[in-house]
């Protein structure tokens, strides 16, 4: 049964034109990377790849790290931004680098 639902309604929910889709994202820094490398590492991360490809990053960690990458706007984080996250990690001092699919944020 098909479901007409407001614009309002719709946007509260977070469904068909407001859903989000993201992804999780998880690395280890080699045992060799500092305390000050990998600072400069998320910083660059952030500086690199996050914030032109308008993303948000919530996560955190030491030596191993974990989070959420979002877009900064209501919107869908795309095939390309999973590609480009990874392949940042891949070139760093980083193991274990698990990225998961797009799954819908507040419907996952």
């Amino acid at each position: 049964m098909a479901k007409n639902r407001s614009r309002r309604l719709r946007k509260k929910l977070r469904v068909d034109e407001f859903q989000e889709f993201g992804f999780d994202i998880q690395w280890t820094f080699e045992d060799s990377v500092s305390e000050a490398d990998i600072d400069n590492l998320v910083d660059q991360f952030i500086d690199e790849v996050i914030e032109p490809r308008q993303l948000g990053f919530h996560g955190g960690g030491h030596k191993e790290w974990q989070g959420v990458i979002a877009t900064q706007k209501i919107g869908q984080c795309t095939d390309e931004d999973i590609a480009a996250v990874k392949a940042f990690w891949q070139s760093k001092p980083a193991k274990d680098i698990e990225v998961t699919e797009l799954y819908d944020l507040w419907w996952g």
